[in-house]
């Protein structure tokens, strides 16, 4: 008996002591995931640079006044109230209690917490469609955006909804936003949207079954003690809150700035949350704490870690986490030294949230910059401050930011942490490849005439012309040649309207020039007409004129029109741009189309033919293999120039935007290595240019100074001064918006020099040049088209083929 006891005891004691020692190597791994102990990373003494920069933006009008809060996971650092919070009617002090309009700080604050829970509790799932949890939502083009691209801002959705569209309520702007289209593929492009975190308010309520301020006082506000936050505040906090600005007469103080969170009765997933500089530091703490503070758990660990992390799309150049800003055009509150990993967020009214899990610190400025007028900025500030604080860090944080491996650039992240996206490597058949494998029976037993160029080849290279030729049961008998004629190297038209195909010995009738139509001669003995053209999928590119010419040629004529289909080069995944007024109709508009249309040929000619109710005998002779999102580098054709300065899809790709200003005294690069890759002119000062540009934050592109010498067209032999523009990100690129950047840009930098009232063809709308005339910014203008392309859109549904 005491032998087996004695066993049990050592046992026992050996048992022990392995436990305590997984317990010493448990803590040991806790503590490493923490962000370190507590140690001095700050101090409020060399915090005092932050006061002077305060000072100088209250000097410099940029704001009234600010409350600024610095800390660490364990405490604030720094506290200071700045200024004044009311200007008009009167002036009162900031103090630091103030509470603030926090606009889109919503976001991150009330929203993105939010669903995360809702995540952590498997009530939500990132990758899942939001129609499966809001089925009315997939309406429209939305059926495949997922929670995970609301979050991320790659839903496609645009920025937000009309203001002056369809009334009050919240219920109002819930039909809204299930009537929207996306103006991009879900996953594609970076659009900064307001309409997506309406959209998560929405699906916080419909899974939680609270709306979304009861939930979050449930669930986020009051485990955190945060007593000054909330949405539609008490009237009791009156006298604590910052005055915004007008409306309707009357200053804002405690109801919502942002104009669609009014029309929603102030609780949005986007904006309308009110809250302390105070508030925010307990939630900063609980984040840097990673998900808990004094032992109020509002987050795992693992969800903040996801949330605060990169999940843009691969190969995106704007980097964002869940809801959270790590690196993209609205990062500059990270300042020059914080590193990459950090991460934050920003609010219309003049606020900011800033953290670093690296160092462990937090940066919180709350200003109500639009106070009283609307105007200021608050973006120097947000910069500067965080540059100082973190300067300010003690070499042991420095050491921890440098040992994290985050880098301190964008670039570098871009760099270092982007993955190539996965491009199709198609196998597309054009219309003649189909042709052929139906042994040209469609054509059987007609004379045709062959409207083509150099782009009209098949899958193997060889030509349409001699295909047809040859084709057993067909005749054909006459060719028709576009712009840039039958070889597609005529920049300019030679003259010559009746020429010879070397091969075939046929005639080449032109369409450019003197004659632009088939004339009732050219067409007499024919049965039909063969288009087979290569088209770049942009409104102004003339050999979508020269098939609707000949189409009404043909109508006349009663006989058949036949269309070899092939690719929109430019994805016919994308509709962008401006729709052209109808009584701009030339030659370079031939239809009331965007500007990239996002058709292929075939799509178009049954547009024409239906919208403009010609009657003609129409057949288009489909693709196989193809795929609407398809690049064409995708659809695993061979490239061919489409026209002289055509001679790469990044041109073609940047044509649409950079060929809106070339109605003007401008050259676009015609006549150099890089057409369209150029714009410049004599008399522009290139660095001015290209600062310009660049500071704008243009998607998918980024400028250089440039000077160039064309050896043809405009401007000669005469040393141009412009820019190089370089495509970062295509799917990313909005051609519109580009185009009006730059003719704005040529407008507000040179007025004397730029002729801009001679871009109004290619812009398409004379209201778009009117308020470029008048010193709109060009976002807004850019918002001025959407109804008009969502109309376009729901009229080209009915014409797609793919």
């Amino acid at each position: 008996m005491r032998a087996t006891a004695s066993i049990d005891k050592s046992v026992l004691v050996a048992l022990c002591i392995v436990l305590l020692i997984h317990c010493l190597q448990l803590k040991a791994s806790a503590d490493d995931a923490r962000p370190g102990p507590e140690q001095p990373v700050l101090s409020e003494e060399r915090l005092a640079p932050v006061a002077d920069i305060v000072r100088d933006a209250i000097s410099w009008r940029e704001i009234p006044g600010a409350v600024v809060v610095v800390g660490t996971s364990q405490k604030v650092v720094f506290r200071k109230a700045f200024g004044f919070s009311s200007i008009v009617p009167s002036k009162q002090p900031m103090k630091e209690d103030t509470i603030f309009d926090i606009a889109s700080l919503t976001k991150v604050v009330a929203t993105t917490t939010a669903v995360m829970q809702l995540v952590e509790q498997g009530r939500l799932r990132l990758e899942d469609p939001v129609a499966r949890y809001w089925p009315e939502f997939g309406t429209g083009g939305k059926a495949d955006i997922t929670v995970r691209e609301l979050l991320t801002h790659y839903s496609g959705l645009r920025p937000d909804l009309d203001p002056g569209r369809g009334g009050s309520g919240y219920d109002m702007a819930i039909r809204l936003i299930t009537g929207e289209r996306p103006v991009a593929p879900p996953g594609t492009r970076f659009i900064y949207s307001d309409i997506n975190f309406e959209a998560l308010g929405e699906l916080v309520r419909r899974v939680s079954g609270e709306p979304l301020d009861a939930y979050c006082e449930e669930n986020i506000f009051n485990p955190l003690g945060m007593k000054s936050t909330a949405f539609n505040p008490p009237r009791s906090w009156r006298d604590r809150i910052a005055p915004t600005e007008r409306r309707g007469g009357i200053m804002l103080r405690g109801e919502v700035q942002d104009p669609t969170a009014c029309k929603m009765g102030g609780v949005a997933g986007h904006a309308g949350l009110f809250s302390s500089a105070d508030d925010l530091a307990l939630f900063a703490r609980m984040l840097l704490n990673r998900g808990a503070l004094e032992g109020r758990r509002i987050l795992s660990p693992l969800s903040v870690e996801k949330m605060t992390s990169p999940q843009s799309p691969p190969g995106k150049t704007a980097l964002r986490g869940l809801g959270w800003d790590i690196d993209s055009p609205f990062s500059s509150s990270r300042g020059e030294l914080y590193p990459v990993g950090s991460y934050g967020h920003t609010g219309f009214t003049g606020t900011s949230l800033w953290i670093d899990p690296a160092s462990g610190t937090f940066i919180i400025i709350l200003t109500n910059r639009v106070h009283p007028n609307g105007g200021g900025n608050a973006v120097p500030l947000r910069s500067k401050i965080a540059t100082a604080v973190a300067a300010a860090l003690t070499p042991e944080a420095d050491a921890r930011i440098i040992s994290s491996g985050q880098p301190l650039t964008g670039r570098s992240e871009l760099i270092n942490s982007y993955r190539t996206g996965g491009l199709r490597n198609g196998r597309v058949l054009t219309g003649i490849d189909t042709l052929e494998a139906e042994d040209f029976a469609p054509l059987n037993g007609l004379r045709i005439g062959l409207i083509t160029n150099h782009t009209g080849i098949d899958s193997g290279g060889r030509r349409t012309i001699d295909l047809l030729s040859r084709a057993p049961g067909v005749k054909l008998t006459a060719i028709f040649s576009p712009e840039h004629g039958l070889s597609g190297t005529e920049d300019e038209h030679s003259g010559t309207e009746v020429s010879r195909d070397k091969a075939t010995g046929l005639p080449v009738y032109s369409l450019y020039g003197k004659t632009l139509r088939p004339t009732r001669e050219m067409l007499d003995g024919l049965d039909a007409l063969v288009f087979d053209i290569q088209d770049d999928g942009v409104r102004f590119y003339t050999y979508v004129t020269t098939m609707g010419y000949a189409m009404e040629a043909a109508a006349g004529k009663g006989i058949a029109f036949y269309v070899l289909d092939r690719p929109d080069p430019i994805s016919g995944a994308i509709v962008q741009g401006p729709v052209m007024d109808d009584d701009l109709r030339s030659f370079t508009g031939y239809f009331p189309l965007p500007l990239r249309h996002g058709m292929t040929v075939g799509e178009l000619a049954g547009m024409f033919n239906s919208e403009n109710k010609m009657g003609l005998r129409l057949q288009v002779i489909r693709m196989s293999g193809y795929k609407r999102s398809d690049w064409y580098d995708e659809t695993g054709l061979r490239w061919v120039d489409p026209s002289p300065n055509i001679r790469t899809l990044e041109e073609a790709t940047l044509y649409p935007a950079v060929a809106m200003a070339e109605g003007a005294n401008v050259s676009v690069g015609r006549g150099t290595g890089t057409p369209f890759e150029l714009l410049g002119a004599p008399w522009v000062d290139a660095r001015t240019l290209a600062d310009y540009l660049n500071n704008r934050r243009i998607q998918g592109v980024r400028f250089m100074p440039a000077d160039f010498t064309p050896s043809e067209g405009r401007f000669k032999e005469e040393v141009c001064h412009g820019v190089q523009i370089i495509l970062v990100d295509r799917d990313a690129f909005d051609a519109g918006e580009m185009g009006v950047e730059i003719v704005s840009a040529l407008h507000h930098l040179f007025p004397k020099e730029f002729l801009v009232d001679k871009t109004v063809d290619l812009l398409g709308q004379r209201a778009i040049l009117d308020r470029i005339k008048e010193g709109s910014d060009p976002r807004a203008i850019s918002l001025q088209w959407d109804e008009r392309l969502d109309k376009f859109r729901d009229l080209r549904a009915k014409y797609l083929l793919y």
